[in-house]
């Protein structure tokens, strides 16, 4: 985690170029999506149904965003509507300060290890269990493509200005820090700025603003107050892009 954040700096030897920039937004897009609609509305709170294939897809794709794996994740989610902003809540800014529900609440050895037990529904497929077992493999992966992305672009179309090691920067090591960055504002910012519109007995609230950074997630006391929706934004007017793609997905 920290190297990641340390890798930014490689940007001023790369430099940048427009399709270095268009992958790195591609792959935050997507890689949000997975996120919010699959590693959090799926997998934590089961709030829709897909094929086990699709299922599969998503979670490889949430665990390249390099958050671990889909079982941590949801297990540790499941955890914190179990007790949110009460002191077994692992990310509560009210009871642990900002700085923690943010970013080092993941760090602790407290919370490495996947607690299992509260996703018994998950322990059964056996891909799920080996993405998140292997939860470095799925970055790796996207890591080395990125590199031979770039590489290969720069040999082949030299006019794009691109090659191995600014595809690495960009696609991954930018994309994934802003990712990082994006969806931690949920557990620190969206329990500490914004409106409550539900009397939840929490401190979760809606914020126009996280929700379009994190394709609807900011609309955090509509789903405090009702965490199993997959909808979000609950009002036309409450952007919920993830809601969108799942739409679409199910049209398709």
């Amino acid at each position: 985690y920290i190297a990641l954040h340390l890798a930014v700096a490689a940007v001023f030897w790369v430099g940048w170029s427009p399709v270095a920039l268009a992958v790195a937004v591609a792959l935050y897009a997507l890689r949000m999506l997975a996120i919010t609609g699959f590693y959090h509305r799926y997998f934590a709170h089961r709030a829709f149904k897909t094929s086990r294939g699709m299922q599969f897809l998503f979670a490889a794709l949430g665990a390249s965003a390099v958050q671990r794996g889909p079982l941590w994740w949801a297990s540790h989610h499941r955890r914190h509507h179990a007790h949110s902003d009460a002191s077994q809540d692992a990310h509560s800014p009210q009871r642990h300060g900002f700085l923690w529900s943010h970013t080092g609440w993941f760090l602790s050895r407290a919370n490495f290890a996947p607690r299992f037990a509260a996703v018994p529904d998950l322990m059964k497929y056996p891909e799920l269990r080996f993405l998140d077992r292997f939860d470095v493999l799925m970055p790796l992966l996207l890591a080395v493509g990125l590199y031979l992305l770039g590489a290969a672009l720069g040999a082949g179309a030299p006019a794009l200005g691109t090659n191995g090691p600014q595809m690495l920067v960009w696609g991954f090591v930018i994309s994934t820090v802003v990712l990082y960055h994006a969806t931690f504002t949920v557990n620190s910012l969206a329990h500490s700025i914004g409106r409550r519109r539900y009397a939840t007995r929490d401190q979760s609230r809606n914020n126009l603003w996280l929700a379009l950074l994190t394709f609807g997630e900011g609309w955090h006391n509509n789903h405090h107050h009702f965490p199993g929706a997959a909808r979000q934004g609950f009002y036309w007017w409450e952007i919920d892009i993830t809601y969108y793609c799942l739409r679409l997905l199910a049209a398709l």
